[in-house]
């Protein structure tokens, strides 16, 4: 995806402990208005016509139309579940770190399939000192080069995407695990990771099968079959984060798995929270996203390359089946790629699902006209960081607030 490796940039402005809100260049966001191209499909319709006009009807129709298509057309069939076999193996004892406030505990998920043996790794740190037991917060690492050191298990590293110290220390867990255990992220066609341990002729595959981003969204629903085995954590209170195809990868793990209580997607952009149907000259759209990492979708989604018109769903809809449970969308001010105004769109019109349970979206709220902006006063929340394609301090303090602020 265009723009992973730009450099990271920690913008937040603190003065005297207050965060300054600076102006946005809003001039640049003048492309969104009124770009919405073609019909946006309509979220509290059923597909014979009928309203969405209760509970039953959104849970026992509508939620599971809108699974099939997000899984027929756009991520993919998962062909196993939770495997027969499917267990857990300590990776060593657990080790107070240094700073004596937390522990470290490590882990392999250990799975097979008719096309051999696999194995994952669980990395977690739990605070020593917190009530339990812990809400916890499980991060997609995209690993892959530098970002491998993101969950540096000795702390050495301490890289704002993944600031262990700071959410062990408001009384969290937190747990990560890599992408590349399941699936390796590059084109390999489907001959690699979970897609070889179950589908092991390649040759067989439909073009509805799971691709990247549903494999990687499995393995979040096996780490958190091993949250459920731990004692010491909550497991009605797991948030799923991710960053980029990270961010992508939690939505989608969040619609599949209901027990992710909490899903967060940052700067998801194409395929995560980005309306397609919204036109922006600087983001990213279907036609670019398959031709360079076509291998994170399904086959069946290549077809909509330059037709997003013709999508039977758009993301608001992704988002609305993390409903009636607390989701939250982070932008970053400068990431045009990702394409701010479209991902807070299909925040806002995923709004009236939570509505029908008597909770609160963004209904009312405008895209921000500024950065360090938050929404946090329902069960949809959404920020506009400052700066470029990123995840750090201010996102990280935003979703930690939104969890105490619901009684994490």
């Amino acid at each position: 995806m265009k723009g992973f490796w730009i450099a990271w940039t920690l913008s937040v402005a603190v003065l005297g402990g207050v965060v300054r809100a600076e102006s946005c260049r809003t001039s640049e966001w003048k492309e969104a208005e009124g770009a919405i191209h073609g019909s946006v499909p309509e979220l509290m319709v059923c597909s014979d016509g009928r309203p969405v006009d209760s509970v039953a009807v959104w849970e026992k129709v509508r939620r599971g139309e809108l699974l099939d298509l997000f899984r027929r057309e756009c991520f993919g069939y998962n062909p196993v579940e939770r495997p027969a076999d499917l267990r857990f193996v300590p990776d060593g004892p657990d080790t107070v770190m240094p700073d004596g406030k937390m522990v470290r505990r490590k882990a392999r998920i250990r799975f097979s399939g008719p096309g051999g043996a696999a194995s994952a790794r669980v990395l977690a740190f739990l605070p020593r000192e917190a009530k339990r037991p812990l809400p916890t917060f499980l991060m997609v690492i995209n690993a892959s080069g530098e970002r491998n050191k993101w969950a540096d298990e000795t702390r050495q590293v301490k890289h704002p995407a993944w600031p262990v110290e700071t959410i062990t220390g408001r009384g969290y867990a937190a747990v990560c695990y890599f992408v590349q255990d399941f699936d390796p992220d590059f084109g390999d066609g489907f001959t690699n990771g979970v897609h070889a341990v179950f589908q092991p002729d390649a040759a067989k595959r439909k073009d509805s099968d799971w691709a990247g981003l549903a494999a990687w969204a499995w393995g979040a629903s096996r780490v958190m079959d091993w949250i459920e085995t731990q004692p010491e954590l909550d497991k009605a209170k797991v948030a799923v984060i991710g960053w980029s195809r990270g961010g992508k990868t939690a939505l989608w793990a969040g619609a599949n798995d209901t027990r992710f209580a909490y899903v967060i997607s940052n700067d998801s952009g194409c395929g995560g929270a980005k309306l397609n149907r919204m036109k922006l000259a600087r983001s990213e759209h279907i036609s670019q996203i398959c031709k360079n990492i076509g291998y994170w979708f399904c086959t069946n989604y290549h077809r909509y390359m330059d037709r997003e018109e013709e999508l039977p769903f758009d993301q608001h809809e992704l988002i609305a089946l993390t409903a009636p449970r607390l989701v939250y969308v982070g932008s970053s001010s400068d990431d045009h790629w990702a394409g701010p105004p479209a991902e807070f769109e299909a925040a806002k019109r995923a709004s009236p699902v939570w509505r029908l349970y008597g909770k609160k979206g963004l209904e009312g709220k405008s895209f921000p006209s500024k950065p360090f902006t938050a929404y946090h006063d329902g069960d949809v929340g959404y920020h506009l960081n400052k700066g470029p394609h990123q995840l750090n301090d201010y996102d990280w303090r935003n979703y930690l607030d939104f969890a105490a602020a619901h009684g994490w």
